[in-house]
């Protein structure tokens, strides 16, 4: 599955990706907000990533900056599925390209293909340390459950308070990207 934005082209990840990917990624202020990513993220991680089975029903993206150039890969996103059996959005974007509202941008993009793929609820998590990640969430129209509970973070190798958000996917969500 492929998906175009504005300025985004949202595609799966491929084995020849590895060196851009490790290269986005390989930021420990990246990696320490995200889950499941180990730290430190090189090649092999990358490579590891990429070759790992994904699940048809959840898809997941490396999002590409449209350029005159080659497309630059500027971060991903993704639905994952917790162990509560809830489906969660995540994303993470390069540093160099925090505040450019690529998170935004693609989130966006990426609710309107599970609303396609019949997703009804959406769930979305971010460390408390992490309030821009939440900011990017309630963008996109989540709202706090009012929970918060520890999560294990790889890169941190231990446990992390995190807000739990949720969003309805029965509306359409209205888009709100700053040029």
């Amino acid at each position: 599955m492929f998906a175009r934005t504005q300025r985004l082209l949202l595609r799966p990840g491929w084995a020849e990706d590895a060196p851009a990917l490790a290269a986005a990624i390989a930021d420990e202020a990246i990696v320490r907000n995200l889950a499941t990513a180990p730290w430190p993220y090189g090649l092999r991680e990358a490579e590891a990533f990429l070759a790992s089975p994904k699940d048809p029903a959840l898809p997941t993206f490396l999002l590409f900056a449209r350029t005159n150039a080659a497309p630059e890969l500027v971060g991903a996103c993704g639905l994952g599925r917790r162990p509560s059996g809830a489906v969660e959005l995540g994303y993470w974007i390069a540093r160099v390209h925090w505040g450019k509202g690529f998170a935004t941008e693609a989130g966006y993009q990426l609710l309107e293909i599970a609303r396609t793929l019949g997703f009804t609820q959406l769930e979305g998590s971010h460390f408390l340390d992490n309030p821009a990640s939440g900011r990017v969430l309630e963008k996109l129209g989540f709202a706090p459950t009012g929970v918060t509970a520890p999560r294990m973070s790889c890169a941190r190798d231990g446990e992390v308070m995190t807000r739990l958000l949720r969003l309805s996917l029965a509306e359409p969500t209205e888009q709100k990207i700053a040029a």
